[in-house]
């Protein structure tokens, strides 16, 4: 019996032909999710990790590229245009947000997205990147070829749910993002993203 498994989303999914000018991204969660779900790394299942903190729900659709990952080479970066030490990188795939005009209903899905920028974000002194993408072919969006073209109220908008999401008010917030930058800076920290995964699970 010829039995096909599942591919798992971080391992098994080429992150794209054209990197970084365009990569796949897997979709975890979407604007309407009230928990936040996340690859369990082993399996590649979704879990749940936890119940959205109070109103505080994600503005864009978000997940990671495959096959990327966030340790020296990435954190190495971070610490160049910060200006900061940064410890490392976080030890998960490059998270990514997407832009879309249109209604996705849930995560558990593959799109292709065009980066624009980025946030530089330090979570504990580890490097936590965030690409800025909008996905391939949407009617609205695709006008944005850099984050320099984004309202400044739209990048607030992202910026204040990474600075919060993780936190309750009565903790100190550990996150601090240091930079906006655009989608030159962005094509590098994917590139890096990607020596990285090389390094770690390939090179062994």
């Amino acid at each position: 019996m010829n039995i096909q498994y599942k591919a798992h989303p971080w391992h098994g999914i080429s992150p794209g032909d054209n990197t970084p000018e365009v990569v796949t991204a897997f979709i975890e969660i979407v604007p309407s999710d009230t928990v936040k779900y996340e690859i369990d790394k082993e399996t590649g299942y979704l879990k749940i990790d936890r119940p959205q903190k109070f109103s505080n729900t994600v503005p864009t659709l978000y997940g990671f590229i495959p096959q990327t990952y966030c340790a020296d080479r990435v954190a190495e970066y971070a610490a160049l245009k910060s200006g900061r030490t940064v410890v490392k990188g976080d030890g998960d795939p490059l998270d990514i947000c997407v832009l879309s005009e249109r209604n996705v209903t849930h995560g558990d899905i593959l799109l292709q997205a065009i980066p624009i920028g980025g946030f530089r974000l330090l979570d504990g002194g580890e490097a936590d990147d965030k690409i800025i993408a909008v996905m391939k072919g949407d009617e609205f969006y695709r006008q944005w070829s850099d984050v320099s073209d984004c309202p400044e109220s739209y990048i607030n908008r992202l910026r204040h749910y990474f600075l919060t999401y993780k936190h309750l008010p009565s903790e100190k917030n550990s996150c601090e993002i240091t930079n906006v930058y655009g989608r030159e800076e962005a094509h590098e920290v994917i590139r890096r993203a990607m020596d990285d995964y090389q390094s770690r699970f390939i090179a062994e």
